[in-house]
C-alpha cells in the first residue's frame, strides 16, 4: 500500500506525532442511481493551514473518475473541510474505492514531501 500515509508528522517535520486525518474512513454506501456520493472530512493537526486536494482511487489505487467538490482546498489549523465525492457504478452492482486526501506542498517551505491517508468505501447499487 505504497499510497497509504502511516507518518504525516514527517512531512510537516513535527516530532510530537500529529497526522492528517480523514472522517470516515470506511463506510458502505447504497445508492439507486448510476451514481454514489461519500461526504469525506480532511483534518489538519497542524499549526498552520495546509492545501489538500481529495482524489478517489479503484481498490487497487488507481485513479478512476470521480467529480471531486472541492478537488483541493485550504484546510485551516486544527479544522476539517467538507468534501463531497461522487462516483460512477460503471455498470456494476458493487463498487469498491480509495478516498485520498493528500497534502499539498507550498513551494519554497523546504519540505516537498506530500502526505496522504486514505479511507475505504464500498457501494451497492440497489435496483
Amino acid at each position: 500500500m505504497k499510497h497509504v500515509l502511516l507518518a504525516a508528522f514527517i512531512a510537516a517535520g513535527c516530532g510530537n506525532g500529529v497526522a492528517q486525518s480523514m472522517t470516515p474512513m470506511r463506510g458502505k454506501i447504497s445508492s439507486f442511481g448510476d451514481t454514489f456520493t461519500v461526504r469525506v472530512f480532511p483534518y489538519n493537526p497542524y499549526p498552520h493551514k495546509i492545501r489538500m486536494a481529495v482524489k478517489a482511487y479503484d481498490q487497487d489505487f488507481r485513479p478512476i473518475e470521480a467529480h471531486v467538490f472541492p478537488s483541493e482546498t485550504m484546510v485551516g489549523s486544527r479544522t476539517s473541510r467538507s468534501v463531497l465525492v461522487s462516483v460512477g457504478f460503471n455498470n456494476k452492482k458493487v463498487r469498491r474505492v480509495r478516498i485520498c486526501a493528500e497534502s499539498i506542498p507550498f513551494p519554497g517551505r523546504g519540505t516537498n514531501i506530500k502526505a496522504q491517508v486514505c479511507g475505504r468505501f464500498i457501494a451497492y447499487r440497489i435496483d
